[in-house]
């Protein structure tokens, strides 16, 4: 049976990958922790780039990483972010990583961030599905 993972923890493994991230134009890192259906977590940082689209965000950093080792079911991630090593005010993802979350996740999927937990439902409430 999994360990149980709290949110606070999930939190600080978050916390823990933005301090891996490659933020050198910017100056704002930004970490996420994504648990699967078993109980294994996969971490992300933000990844930029002098070519700014090629930017990678933590939150796709640790889906991708999830899916490529074989993993599809997932019950939440965690975000943190920002600037000078200070992670305390809440980071929501962008557009993008929204979408990215509603490809691999239901309406339900749980979204935590330093202010609180959201679902992907009341983060991206219509969103484009094929």
């Amino acid at each position: 049976m999994a360990e149980i993972i709290t949110n606070a923890e999930l939190l600080k493994l978050a916390g823990e990958a933005a301090g891996k991230a490659y933020c050198i134009y910017s100056g704002f890192s930004v970490g996420a922790a994504l648990l699967t259906d078993d109980g294994r977590v996969f971490t992300g940082c933000n990844i930029e780039n002098a070519s700014y689209s090629l930017t990678v965000c933590a939150e796709r950093a640790a889906i991708f990483k999830a899916v490529s080792e074989g993993y599809r079911g997932f019950k939440a991630i965690a975000i943190v972010g920002g600037e000078n090593g200070d992670l305390s005010q809440p980071c929501p993802p962008c557009g993008a990583c929204r979408q990215v979350m509603s490809e691999f996740c239901d309406g339900g999927f749980k979204v935590i961030l330093t202010n609180g937990e959201y679902t992907l439902d009341e983060l991206l409430p219509v969103r484009f599905e094929l």
